[in-house]
């Protein structure tokens, strides 16, 4: 499901487009086109492919899988996974993000995560300065968020790990 798509171009958004504007909009000199999909279905991944020339075993990645962690160059362009981890109660659950990215655009893709990225866009937008460095600066803000919310989840484990062993060495023996 595309969740959003936007052109931007010297660090200020043009306008959110539908998926037929994209070509008209990459042809634009400073331009670039920032697509968002969570879970996708695959002729909307093909679609992504068409438009954009992605390399074909970069989308195979892309698809729902369980991918490994990684940065792989293909013709020019960049593709990344990444995992997200999201806590839900007491449970842990590991979803993916696998970014697509170009001087002309970044396509990211969600799995198997229910907290989206519209923080990071809207970061980004706040920023023209620094979106003004493209779809390169885009890449590093999503992987930056990627990385920050790891933080939560690992103080909560280290939280849980100590709630553990002061319950195990409360009653020490005199020894």
């Amino acid at each position: 499901m595309i969740i959003n798509c936007a052109a931007y171009q010297h660090g200020r958004k043009l306008a959110d487009i539908s998926v037929s504007e994209i070509s008209s909009y990459v042809a634009r000199p400073d331009c670039f086109v920032w697509v968002a999909l969570k879970d996708p279905k695959p002729d909307e991944l093909q679609a992504m492919q068409r438009e954009f020339g992605l390399h074909e075993l970069a989308v195979e990645d892309a698809q729902p899988g369980h991918q490994r962690p990684k940065i792989e160059e293909y013709d020019g362009s960049l593709f990344v996974v990444l995992h997200l981890i999201e806590r839900n109660d007491d449970e842990l659950s590991v979803g993916e993000v696998a970014i697509f990215a170009a001087p002309k655009y970044v396509l990211s893709v969600r799995s198997r995560a229910e907290r989206g990225l519209a923080d990071v866009r809207a970061r980004c937008e706040q920023e023209p300065e620094l979106l003004r460095h493209g779809a390169g600066y885009v890449l590093y803000a999503l992987m930056d968020a990627v990385v920050d919310r790891y933080f939560p989840t690992l103080d909560g484990i280290e939280s849980a790990i100590e709630d553990i062993e002061e319950s195990i060495f409360a009653d020490q023996p005199d020894r």
